[in-house]
């Protein structure tokens, strides 16, 4: 890689972009024209050293994860990211998997919705970023690669994936998955990824041979869910779904359904998320 050239560029992204639109805020008192060293490598997930020797044209070649966040935090376009990822000398990953760029539309939408439990996902149900609420809600996103990374793969083949759901719900989620993957299946024309994933749990996951067979088709963009949290108990909520354009990802978030106990416990996710997310921080070393 050229890690003079990747600094410069990362320096060039990095002054055309106010805070106000990555909902940081604006001060009148700000000396650089865009975002601050310190705010990117925030919005990144890295620290300041390191992405200070990003700039600088020192340190490591960043791995591929960093090189996705980044592109996220200085929204990229398309071609600015590949070209992001040459200057790395990393591979530009697949578009539907865990790296896919996310909508710069949709990352928008996310940063506008700080109240309220919400994610990105992939239309094969892998997260590709979430916010502060949905973490406390759902847990951290998983650290997966390849077919590991849909939700879909994980809730048929890894138990733990439903530990957060209330047992009552498995088996209508199991039905709403499948046939949602049938309705992704079709409008992708069953390419390579998909046609991997459709196997795999074909002939892995009983349960899902036997669903399949049923030929059931649904895109799924509304349901009710009873989630399990751990401090909190159960959860009844609303989770509602816009889809990109292209039907690539969706803007998922969670709202508390009329009557109940839920939005007085999502106002208690609020406390525990920042109590989370201070442990976190104190936990934390300094590497990116």
């Amino acid at each position: 890689m050229d890690l003079g050239e990747f600094g410069e560029f990362l320096r060039s992204r990095r002054d055309r972009i106010r805070p106000g639109e990555v909902g940081l805020p604006e001060s009148a008192r700000r000396r650089v024209p865009g975002l601050r060293r310190d705010e990117v490598a925030a919005l990144a997930g890295a620290s300041v050293d390191y992405y200070n020797q990003l700039e600088q044209g020192r340190g490591s070649q960043p791995s591929e994860q960093m090189v996705a966040a980044l592109a996220r935090a200085l929204r990229l376009t398309e071609d600015e990211r590949a070209h992001l990822y040459f200057l790395a000398g990393r591979p530009l990953p697949p578009r539907h998997g865990p790296s896919a760029h996310v909508h710069p539309g949709m990352l928008d939408l996310l940063e506008r919705l700080p109240d309220t439990p919400a994610a990105v996902i992939t239309d094969l149900h892998a997260t590709l970023v979430q916010n502060r609420l949905a973490t406390a809600l759902l847990g951290p996103i998983p650290q997966r690669k390849g077919i590991e990374a849909s939700f879909v793969y994980r809730w048929f083949t890894d138990p733990r994936a439903r530990l957060r759901y209330h047992p009552d719900e498995h088996d209508h989620q199991s039905r709403v998955f499948v046939a949602d993957l049938r309705a992704v299946s079709a409008r992708r024309g069953g390419d390579t990824e998909v046609r991997g994933l459709i196997r795999r749990l074909t002939s892995t996951s009983s349960e899902f041979a036997h669903l399949w067979a049923h030929q059931e088709v649904a895109v799924r963009r509304a349901d009710r869910k009873r989630l399990m949290h751990p401090e909190l108990g159960a959860i009844e909520l609303d989770c509602l779904s816009l889809l990109s354009e292209d039907g690539s990802q969706r803007l998922l978030w969670f709202t508390a359904p009329v009557g109940g106990d839920s939005a007085e416990k999502l106002r208690l996710l609020a406390v525990v998320g920042s109590q989370d997310v201070q442990t976190s921080t104190r936990n934390s070393s300094a590497a990116p």
